[in-house]
């Protein structure tokens, strides 16, 4: 059994892997209320509607994501109803076979010393509030174990057939999320360092990967055109999710990678690069996965979690080679690194008071924004007093009381997107679909983010076929006229 003595102690990686899913678990269980964060809320909507509801991504709800990921959530739906805690559970897993390889690299290259400093280093700083830790549900989650999954066969090929199922492997990270794209690159240079077959194989891996995520989606009856606009095309320009200019991008840059925990690498970086005094396939990964956080530009702080693993190899790395009991790092690494999150703590005290969000704390000046908790209780509010039938129109960034709610929204753009398409189909799409019911926000950050002919289409028609029936949780709720 591979072990490591630190002090008087054999601690087994799986043993310290182990104690990070459950701090993990520990985070994202006990967050929002327990109930889904908006990201996840649109991912569930889909993933519901494809499988209880036969429609397909895209045509049964849009969002700028892969597939895949709607599958996972439409299987959570398929077998535990509408809930927030399996795809974070199974992310947590996913997340922990990540940090298994990542530890088969580091020890594959230096050994078992950098494999234990390696599972350390990654396991910690996934769990950062800088990285949004809380959220392991995300397709970034998904993406990073395959891609070092990926790594690992490459480095430890012996084989072509390695180097195939390392090509294979990285098609499907790159199939959960577009950023993939930057470690296939990386192998791809890599492997030209090699002999050229090693190359081809490769190649012929990530291509296979593809074709057979393409055949899958087609035989799912998703169509192809509608991945390419939705999942990329529509995703620039004028309203789309990285239309920022450039002073917003400079601010959210400093504040994610000058302000955040990730600062804590930059000294390992430092010493990496003096060391190596070259641009190695490590050095070569940080810097395409720096690029493709900046060519997205969109810094959320997920998004580090692509550029965690090289930083993790390439601080477990330096500190290996240091002639010091590994007591000493594993304590300093443990103290520095551990995650400073105390929402968890307060909401562990509600698993015991059962505290709720009350509706009479709403509707009356000043018009907050309703927390996670109270839009999952407005959806269940709303699936009480709704048919199965009826559908229902949440005006704004509304996915999360639409998920709860268990009601098909009017539109396919269910959750504000505001380029040029997605507005087209929206008013197109409530034209033919008008819902029994819509929600309008009260809050102020309806206007501040929901553009101006948007807002003004649902005015107008609330005022011409609808009555104001009631005021719940800072939403105006508006009934379709009897004829």
């Amino acid at each position: 059994m591979i072990k490591e003595t630190i002090g008087r102690w054999e601690i087994k990686p799986i043993q310290v892997i182990i104690v990070l899913a459950l701090m993990q678990l520990f985070i994202t269980l006990l967050i929002n209320g327990f109930a889904m964060q908006q990201d996840e809320a649109m991912w569930h909507y889909i993933g519901r509607n494809w499988l209880r509801n036969g429609l397909v991504p895209y045509a049964g709800g849009v969002d700028n994501h892969s597939p895949l990921i709607f599958a996972v959530f439409g299987i959570s739906d398929k077998l535990f109803g509408v809930n927030y805690w399996f795809v974070r559970v199974l992310g947590t897993i996913c997340q922990s076979i990540g940090i298994f390889y990542l530890y088969k690299i580091a020890e594959h290259i230096s050994g078992k010393k950098a494999g234990m400093l390696a599972i350390s280093l990654y396991g910690l700083s996934v769990l950062w509030h800088g990285v949004d830790g809380r959220y392991v549900s995300y397709t970034e989650t998904f993406d990073v174990m395959f891609i070092i999954i990926s790594f690992y066969f490459f480095l430890s090929a012996q084989t072509k057939k390695r180097y195939f199922i390392s090509g294979f492997v990285a098609a499907i990270g790159f199939g959960f999320r577009l950023s993939g794209f930057f470690g296939i690159l990386t192998l791809f240079i890599t492997s030209l360092k090699k002999e050229r077959a090693y190359t081809l194989t490769f190649c012929l891996g990530v291509l296979s990967g593809i074709i057979f995520l393409g055949l899958a989606g087609v035989l799912a009856g998703i169509n192809l055109h509608d991945v390419y606009i939705h999942a990329f095309a529509d995703n620039f320009g004028s309203g789309s999710t990285t239309d920022h200019d450039f002073l917003w991008r400079m601010v959210q840059f400093d504040n994610m990678f000058f302000y955040s925990e990730v600062i804590l690498f930059y000294p390992l970086v430092m010493v990496y690069l003096f060391i190596g005094r070259k641009i190695d396939w490590l050095v070569l990964w940080m810097i395409f996965e720096f690029i493709g956080i900046n060519v997205i530009g969109n810094y959320a702080r997920v998004d580090l979690k692509d550029l965690l693993p090289p930083l993790a190899l390439t601080g477990a790395l330096v500190i290996a080679r240091l002639d010091v009991p590994m007591k000493y790092p594993m304590l300093i690494i443990w103290v520095c690194f551990s995650p400073k999150i105390l929402e968890p703590f307060v909401n562990f005290k509600k698993l015991f008071t059962g505290e709720i969000r009350s509706a009479k704390s709403y509707c009356h000046e000043p018009f907050v924004q309703p927390d996670e908790e109270a839009d999952k209780q407005l959806g269940r509010w709303i699936k009480l007093n709704t048919t199965a039938q009826e559908k229902v129109l949440v005006a704004g960034y509304g996915a999360l009381v639409q998920v709860y709610s268990e009601r098909i929204s009017p539109s396919i753009y269910f959750n504000a997107t505001q380029t040029l398409i997605a507005k087209k189909r929206f008013f197109s799409d409530m034209q033919r679909n008008k819902p029994g019911m819509i929600l309008v926000p009260l809050f102020p950050e309806y206007k501040q983010y929901i553009d101006a002919d948007l807002r003004e289409y649902v005015s107008q028609l609330v005022a011409k076929d609808y009555y104001l029936d009631r005021c719940m949780f800072n939403y105006n709720i508006y009934k379709i006229k009897k004829r």
